[in-house]
């Protein structure tokens, strides 16, 4: 494929925000509709496929490289509680419900909650990666599609929080993309792997949070997404 000089502009994680924009405001639309049985019901079976998904991505960890994951799990969450990282989300998240006077209790849970299942994940860093160095945009628009369709179901649980994490979609997602040449000697497929399997232990926490059957301090253990791609790069060149 020849590239043009704008292959590297996330154009691919601009229509991913869209679909979920779209997805989100029908599901809101949804909840509205939906008597409080439903929404019940709604909210288990997401739960337990949110379980599922997470299963399957920390599947992908290799055996040699299971202790890398669970202590990047360990330090991850060691930096997010000396940071105090849910405190900060929850101020930002009460920040923003005061602009845009939003009374939704599940608000910051349903954007961070959206933002791991759409953003970490194997189709997100190689479809960005793809975009960045190719301009190949096929594998984001498929993801996008998939988003879009998750998103009216989370909406219809976590309301307009699902909305908002197309914003921490861009920067993340839509990051990678424009960094990609220079960041391309990091994502290989071990790191890609282990990013799958810090991730999917974080979309469990979230699946057993969603059906009561406990209580894991998630946005304490987002630094894991990055303490795992130094300590497996660290690892490999050992």
């Amino acid at each position: 494929m020849t590239k043009n000089k704008y292959h590297f502009l996330p154009i691919g994680t601009f229509v991913n925000m869209t679909t979920v924009a779209i997805g989100s405001l029908i599901g809101m639309l949804l909840q509205k509709s939906f008597p409080e049985n439903i929404q019940f019901i709604i909210f288990q079976a997401i739960g337990l496929s949110t379980l599922l998904i997470g299963m399957k991505m920390a599947l992908k960890v290799e055996g040699n490289y299971l202790l890398v994951v669970i202590f990047s799990m360990i330090l991850g969450g060691i930096i997010g509680e000396a940071l105090g990282l849910k405190e900060l989300l929850t101020q930002l998240s009460d920040q923003i419900k005061g602009v845009f006077a939003i009374e939704n209790n599940l608000f910051t849970e349903g954007l961070i909650t959206s933002f791991l299942l759409f953003c970490v994940g194997s189709m997100t860093i190689v479809g960005a990666i793809e975009e960045g160095l190719e301009g190949k945009r096929d594998l984001l628009y498929m993801k996008s599609t998939l988003d879009g369709i998750s998103s009216i179901a989370f909406a219809s649980t976590y309301g307009v929080g699902v909305l908002f994490s197309i914003v921490p979609m861009l920067i993340f997602q839509g990051g990678m993309t424009v960094l990609a040449n220079k960041l391309q000697h990091l994502f290989t497929a071990t790191i890609i792997n282990q990013l799958n399997g810090v991730g999917g232990l974080l979309i469990i926490g979230i699946g057993v949070n969603l059906l009561h059957l406990g209580s894991i301090n998630i946005e304490n253990l987002l630094p894991a997404l990055m303490v795992v791609v130094v300590i497996t790069w660290f690892y490999d060149k050992a």
